[in-house]
């Protein structure tokens, strides 16, 4: 599915913003509650808070050879390559590494990434190199999107926040997520169990 690039870098800065302002609310005591699995907030927080920094960084490390060729590409390559006992490990360092002032440390990240995405004209799509290799960035701007989304939803239910993205931070949100399921030849279950036609399996994810 084609993306308008305008569209797709403003419905992640946007969604940037929104999980900057949510982590601006959170107080002392939400930081230790349960994340999701292993982490409590502040390592989700800081494993999120990793999608506006590696867009940074990896915009500054090109690539010759291009392994991912698609949003969806990237979850299936990721899920091939990654180990979750690693992510987890991540996830935790990231959230230390937060230091004492975590919304402040997100903000800056944001600005950043808003900065270094301002630098690429709209009509250039480099290569730049992302931990599963070769991306163009068109493939890797949603990708953050919904990872700022999906876990900026985490961190607001895990700590008793009803917040929500932007509507069309949503909608590019739940592109990525159909994109993922056809990869996976998951789209008829998922459309006949959004349409109440049967439920999806026990801890079905489109993710794997």
């Amino acid at each position: 599915m084609s993306r308008d690039p305008a569209a797709a870098r403003t419905a992640l800065l946007d969604a940037g913003t929104w999980f900057a302002d949510l982590v601006e609310e959170l107080r002392p005591h939400h930081w230790t509650r349960p994340g999701l699995g292993a982490w409590d907030v502040r390592a989700l927080v800081g494993h999120t808070h990793r999608a506006l920094v590696t867009l940074g960084t990896y915009l500054t490390v090109p690539a010759e050879d291009e392994t991912c060729t698609a949003v969806a590409q990237y979850y299936a390559l990721s899920a091939a390559t990654t180990d979750p006992g690693e992510v987890a490990a991540r996830g935790v360092a990231a959230g230390r590494e937060l230091g004492r002032h975590p919304a402040a440390a997100v903000r800056a990240s944001l600005e950043r990434a808003r900065d270094a995405l301002a630098q690429v004209p709209l009509d250039e799509d480099p290569l730049i190199r992302t931990v599963v290799g070769g991306t163009r960035l068109r493939a890797y701007v949603p990708t953050r999107t919904f990872e700022l989304a999906v876990h900026g939803l985490d961190v607001a239910q895990a700590c008793g926040l009803d917040r929500r993205p932007p509507e069309h931070v949503l909608a590019d949100a739940g592109q990525t997520v159909l994109e993922i399921a056809a990869q996976g030849e998951h789209l008829p279950g998922v459309l006949l169990a959004l349409t109440g036609r049967r439920p999806l399996p026990p801890g079905f994810s489109v993710l794997g």
